[in-house]
């Protein structure tokens, strides 16, 4: 049995793969005594007796828990942004690239996605690998997310009785357009300009939309079906699927697969002005769901297992 240790576990990430693994019966979790959790001793004891670790920590911490790691059997998978683009990490996506899928199972340190970087690098980089977007290409991508992205202190601020009335409204951010995730959003894809980034927070408490427009002249080759054809073909699992028709009589509900670890791919528009889509949760495959398929990667079980499916 596997002994796994939540470095983190009153977060909103760090809880919601507490309950994933809970009820597991191929591990074992350890945790530390309330009064201990930020002790550093006892933090390097736990961590080296375990045989997974996972970091659901802000940056500067994570870096500092790695480094606390001296058993070379330790498997550490991050979830904060520290280490997506550090090559000794392999990043935790395993259906945009057979690659990363064959990396996973023996990976010792391994770097879960960010929630919206996890809907653009699953839509552009197939396309920039089967050569129908440029490397160079100038892109912009909208993404719409439940306020459960923020953390304790936003979920607060949405959820007080006293909210400010401006919170009723979806709010743009990223103004500086200098959003953390951008680094692996350009990284990733292996697109040499990082996109433009436009997030917006609104009033539901989880799931995820995110979109990125192209003009067919903008197309290395192909068109809007060449785009449907490469979607079919590397999304085909129970986690991260393509959908035909996903609209809901000409609507996307950002809402849609709020509870859910999987990823839904879809394209719409027409011949000349296209939208690329994926919806999921911010928090299941955009965060703690993908942190426990990859544990479920690195145990070399089924990669649901644990995970919250929805019927398609």
């Amino acid at each position: 049995m596997k002994k796994i240790f939540i470095d983190g576990k009153a977060g909103t990430t760090g809880l919601r793969i507490y309950e994933r693994l809970g009820e597991r019966a191929d591990i074992q979790l350890l945790t530390l005594p309330e009064e201990l959790r930020k002790d550093p001793a006892a933090k390097k004891e736990i961590i080296n007796q375990s045989d997974v670790v996972f970091l659901c920590l802000p940056d500067a911490a994570a870096i500092e828990s790695v480094a606390l790691v001296e058993n070379p059997d330790t498997v550490v998978i991050d979830t904060s942004t520290a280490h997506r683009t550090n090559p000794l990490f392999t990043y935790g996506f395993p259906e945009v690239d057979d690659g990363l899928q064959a990396a996973l199972p023996a990976a010792k340190r391994i770097a879960v996605p960010g929630c919206h970087a996890s809907g653009f690098i699953a839509l552009i980089a197939p396309l920039v690998k089967a050569g129908i977007v440029g490397k160079d290409a100038a892109l912009c991508c909208h993404s719409l997310t439940g306020y459960s992205g923020g953390g304790k202190a936003m979920i607060a601020q949405y959820e007080d009785a006293e909210t400010d009335p401006l919170l009723t409204a979806p709010r743009q951010y990223g103004l500086t357009q200098s959003h953390k995730h951008l680094p692996e959003m350009q990284a990733v894809t292996g697109l040499t300009t990082a996109p433009i980034f436009c997030p917006i927070v609104a009033d539901f408490y989880s799931g995820m939309e995110v979109t990125v427009p192209l003009f067919k002249k903008d197309l290395l080759q192909g068109d809007i079906q060449a785009i449907k054809e490469v979607y079919k073909k590397q999304y085909r699992s129970s986690l991260v699927y393509y959908n035909e028709n996903a609209d809901e009589s000409g609507f996307i509900s950002a809402g849609k697969l709020s509870g859910t670890d999987q990823m839904e791919i879809t394209v719409a528009g027409n011949e000349e002005r296209i939208l690329l889509i994926a919806r999921y949760d911010n928090l299941g495959k955009g965060a703690s769901g993908a942190a426990v398929e990859c544990l479920n990667y690195v145990l070399g079980v089924d990669p649901t297992t644990g995970l919250v499916l929805q019927d398609r």
